[in-house]
Parts: structure tokens; C-alpha cells; sequence
């Protein structure tokens, strides 16, 4: 009997969290990985904070009231998310300031169907 390993559902190609200390100011970089945290303070003027995590580390990703009314479904709902955005570098902290928002938890529940 042959084994055969399980199907892995593919992650979208993006930059390990550990790594983004390399791109530039400015530079447009793709994120992805489990929501941790959701925050939008009252004093925040409508920004929401997010904290994702992927096996490296953990990325803090800034949305403005513009693209979260553009993705409020994925900023919401998500599990897990692939984000597009800019790099932002202040006081020794990077964040990346989101341009697109993609809900990517179907991935999680592809997880749970592979069998050994």
C-alpha cells in the first residue's frame, strides 16, 4: 500500500513576518497570517489595529476608515488575512499600512479536511 502525504492547502505568497525588517520605508509588501488581535479605540478616529501572526512572528497592520469600509467584511469576519499595503517604519515599530484586505480562512478549514 502506498502512503501518500497529505494535500496542504497552498498560502499565498507573502513576506514571513520575521522579514520585514528588510523592505524599505515605503515599500509595498504583502502579509498574511491568523488574526490575533482587532482594535479600533474610540479615540482612534476610526482606525482599526490588527495583529496578525504566521509561524515566524507577528505583524501589526494599520486600517484607515477608507479601506475599512472597502474590505469591512474580510477586516470583520476574518480568521485569517492577506493583506497588501506599505510599509511603515516609526520610533523602531513597523507597521504596514493596508491597501487590500483579503479573507483568507477558507484555508484554515481546508486544514481541518486533510487526513493523514
Amino acid at each position: 500500500m502506498n502512503y501518500a502525504p497529505p494535500k496542504w492547502p497552498k498560502p499565498p505568497a507573502c513576506i514571513p513576518h520575521d522579514q520585514l525588517d528588510l523592505p524599505h520605508n515605503g515599500a509595498r509588501v504583502c502579509v498574511a497570517g491568523l488574526v490575533l488581535v482587532r482594535q479600533r479605540p474610540g479615540t482612534a478616529k476610526g482606525v482599526i489595529f490588527i495583529t496578525l501572526e504566521d509561524e515566524t512572528g507577528i505583524s501589526n497592520i494599520i486600517v484607515w476608515r477608507k479601506m475599512y469600509e472597502r474590505f469591512r467584511r474580510a477586516v470583520i469576519a476574518g480568521r485569517a488575512l492577506r493583506v497588501t499595503g506599505r510599509v511603515q517604519r516609526e520610533s523602531g515599530v513597523t507597521h504596514i499600512i493596508a491597501e487590500q484586505i483579503e479573507d483568507i480562512s477558507a484555508m484554515l478549514d481546508e486544514l481541518i479536511r486533510v487526513e493523514p
